[in-house]
C-alpha cells in the first residue's frame, strides 16, 4: 500500500490533486487483491469438504496425509505402533457378535486422526485354524479396515486368501470370514458386483451366514436389484429376526417394488430359502452347563412328581367313590391306573382286594392281598381280607390263620372274632364230613394153621374169636 505525501504549506494545487488521485487507486488496488484472497479461500474451503466416497478415507495414503497410518505405508514397522481404544479392539471387519448390529454389516468406523490411542493390537492373535501368518494379514486387514483404510485393508485380506489357497488347508470357515471381510471393504470402496462375487464364495462355503448375506443384500440394493436384495434381507430375518437394518430395508424396497411392479411384485421375487432351524441364531441357545442339567433334571422330576401325586389322589378318590356307589368294576379300573402310577401303594392292593371279595374273585384278591403284606407285613385289613379270600376259596385252616393274626394285632376287631367263630364251625363241620364221608376198609382174616406145634384145642378155638391184634400178641406170649 503506497504511502501518502506529507502535506506540507508549500504545496500547490496540482500536487495536491496529484496525491488525491494516487491515494484512490492505491486504495482500490488493495480491495481487488483482498477480495480475490478471500474468494481463492473460500473455493479451497469447499473443495476440502468433498469427500470422494470411492476411497473413505479422503484420498491416496500418504505418510504426510495421515500420520498415525504412516508405519502401513512403510516396511519394517512393529506391532506396538498400532493402538485403538479398548472397545474398537474387540470390535473387528468380521468380529463383532452383537446381534442386530448394523455396523457389522458395513465395517466398523475408523477413528479419527485425533484420538489417542489406548490398548495395543495383538496382530499376532491367532484367528481360528489360520496359520501365524495367514492370522497375522486377517488381523491387519481388521485393523485397517477400523482405521477407515480400506483399499489396505482389502490388500491384507487378498493375501490372507491367496496364502490360504496356496496353503493347500481346509477350513471353510475361516476362508468364509476372509471373503466376507474382504467383501465388506468393496462395499465401502463402492465395488459392489465384486462384493457380491465374494459375499456369495462366502455363502458357498457356510451356507446361511449372516454377514456375507447382509452385505450381498446391501450391495445388490446399491445396484438397483431391488428384488435379489429383497430377497437376502428376508433371508438375513430368518436367521436373526432383531437386525433392524433389515427390517428397514424390506420396508424401503417392497416401496420401491410396488412402484415399479405394482400390486404383483411378489409374484416377480425369486424364490426366498428356507433357513434351517439350526441356523437361525435367534432360535438357537448356547448349549447349557452340566449344573444347568441337573438343576432341569430335577425340576423335571419334581414336577412329574407332583403331577403324578395330583393324578393318583383324584383316580383313588374316584375309586372310592365308586366302592361307596357298590361299582366294584368301574373301582378295579381306577384302582389299577393308580399302581401304574405308584406301584407300591399298600392302600391301592387292599382297595382292590375288597372289590374282588365283593366280585367274588377270590383268587385275585388274595393275590393282592399278599401283594400288600409283602409291603406292609403287618398290616391288619391285608390280614382280614386275605381270610375272607381263603374262606371264599373254602381254605378255612388258612382263613382260622389270618384272622388270628388280626386279633393278634389288634384283640378289639369284632368282626375278626365273629369271622373266626363261624370259621371255627366251619372248619369242624367240614373235618365231621371228611370223616363220616370216608369209606371203611374191610380185612378178610384168614386162619393160621400151625403145622409143626400140636397147639391145644381150646387155644386154637380161644384164638378164632380173638381180634387180629390181640392174637398177633397173644402168639408172642406163647
Amino acid at each position: 500500500m503506497c504511502q501518502p505525501f506529507p502535506l506540507c504549506p508549500d504545496v500547490t494545487a496540482d500536487s495536491f490533486l496529484w496525491v488525491s488521485l494516487s491515494l484512490s487507486l492505491s486504495l482500490s488496488l488493495s480491495l481487488c487483491l483482498t477480495s480475490s484472497s478471500s474468494g481463492s479461500t473460500q473455493g479451497n474451503m469447499g473443495n476440502a469438504q468433498k469427500k470422494p466416497h470411492s476411497r473413505g478415507d479422503g484420498g491416496p495414503h500418504t505418510d504426510t496425509s495421515n500420520s498415525h497410518h504412516g508405519p502401513w505405508r512403510g516396511k519394517g514397522g512393529t506391532s506396538d505402533k498400532y493402538k485403538v481404544p479398548e472397545e474398537s479392539k474387540e470390535k473387528v471387519a468380521n468380529g463383532s457378535s452383537n446381534r442386530g448390529s448394523t455396523a457389522s454389516a458395513q465395517g466398523d468406523k475408523g477413528t479419527t486422526g485425533g484420538e489417542k490411542a489406548k490398548e495395543t493390537v495383538n496382530l499376532d492373535a491367532p484367528c481360528g485354524a489360520l496359520p501365524p501368518h495367514l492370522s497375522r494379514l486377517k488381523n491387519e486387514g481388521n485393523l485397517l479396515f477400523k482405521n477407515g483404510q480400506f483399499a489396505d485393508a482389502l490388500e491384507k485380506y487378498s493375501q490372507a486368501i491367496q496364502g490360504y489357497t496356496d496353503s493347500g488347508m481346509d477350513s471353510p470357515e475361516d476362508l468364509c470370514i476372509l471373503y466376507s471381510n474382504r467383501a465388506a471393504c468393496y462395499l465401502k470402496d463402492g465395488s459392489s458386483q465384486d462384493c457380491i462375487q465374494d459375499c456369495t464364495r462366502a455363502l458357498e462355503l457356510q451356507p446361511f451366514s449372516l454377514k456375507p448375506l447382509l452385505r450381498r443384500a446391501m450391495a445388490y440394493e446399491s445396484l438397483e436389484r431391488y428384488r435379489k436384495a429383497y430377497v437376502d434381507y428376508k433371508t438375513v430375518l430368518q436367521i436373526d429376526i432383531s437386525v433392524q437394518a433389515a427390517h428397514d430395508s424390506v420396508n424401503r424396497i417392497t416401496r420401491l417394488l410396488i412402484e415399479q411392479d405394482g400390486s404383483e411384485w411378489r409374484e416377480k421375487l425369486p424364490d426366498i430359502p428356507l433357513v434351517p432351524l439350526s441356523a437361525q441364531q435367534h432360535r438357537r441357545e448356547d448349549p447349557p452347563s452340566q449344573q444347568v442339567l441337573q438343576a432341569r433334571a430335577e425340576k423335571a422330576s419334581r414336577d412329574a412328581g407332583r403331577r403324578a401325586e395330583v393324578r393318583f389322589t383324584a383316580l383313588k378318590q374316584e375309586g372310592n367313590d365308586f366302592v361307596k356307589n357298590g361299582q366294584y368294576q368301574e373301582a378295579l379300573g381306577k384302582y389299577a391306573e393308580c399302581l401304574k402310577l405308584k406301584p407300591k401303594e399298600c392302600a391301592i392292593y387292599t382297595n382292590r382286594a375288597l372289590c374282588y371279595l365283593k366280585l367274588q374273585r377270590f383268587g385275585e384278591a388274595k393275590q393282592d392281598c399278599d401283594a400288600a403284606l409283602e409291603l406292609e407285613p403287618v398290616n391288619k385289613k391285608a390280614f382280614f381280607r386275605r381270610a375272607l379270600a381263603n374262606k371264599g376259596l373254602q381254605d378255612y385252616l388258612a382263613c382260622s390263620s389270618d384272622l388270628q393274626e388280626v386279633l393278634q394285632l389288634d384283640p378289639n376287631v369284632q368282626e375278626a372274632e365273629k369271622e373266626l367263630e363261624e370259621v371255627t364251625v366251619l372248619l369242624r363241620q367240614s373235618l365231621s364230613s371228611a370223616t363220616q364221608d370216608k369209606p371203611r376198609k374191610t380185612v378178610a382174616i384168614t386162619e393160621v394153621r400151625l403145622c409143626s406145634v400140636s397147639w391145644p384145642s381150646a387155644l386154637c378155638s380161644h384164638l378164632k374169636t380173638r381180634p387180629l391184634f390181640l392174637m398177633r400178641s397173644e402168639i408172642k406170649d406163647v
